[in-house]
């Protein structure tokens, strides 16, 4: 996904309130065989400190509804972590 192809997904809780958030960047994990999101709320200016959500999610599934599924160990979100940290410091992936 190019960083400059806005794209937005909202998201409900459990209370089922909805918050509309724009689409960091997906990526595949060929390790754990899944796709991955991250989002950031949308209206979100460059260098604003902001809490980056992550989930993974079927690539496969078809229509506009995506199930997020939460990640749930350990190793999985220290994967993740290092794909976003690698995202924030190379300049030409943003």
């Amino acid at each position: 996904m190019s960083a400059y192809e806005e794209q937005y997904i909202t998201v409900s809780d459990d209370n089922g309130n909805e918050t509309l958030y724009e689409v960091l960047f997906t990526f595949d994990s060929e390790d754990y065989g899944k796709s991955y999101i991250l989002l950031i709320p949308a209206g979100s200016e460059p260098g604003d400190q902001v809490d980056v959500l992550a989930y993974s999610f079927d690539s496969e599934s078809e229509g506009e509804d995506v199930d997020l599924n939460e990640i749930e160990s350990d190793e999985e979100w220290d994967m993740v972590e290092g794909v976003l940290d690698t995202f924030l410091n190379d300049e030409n992936m943003q």
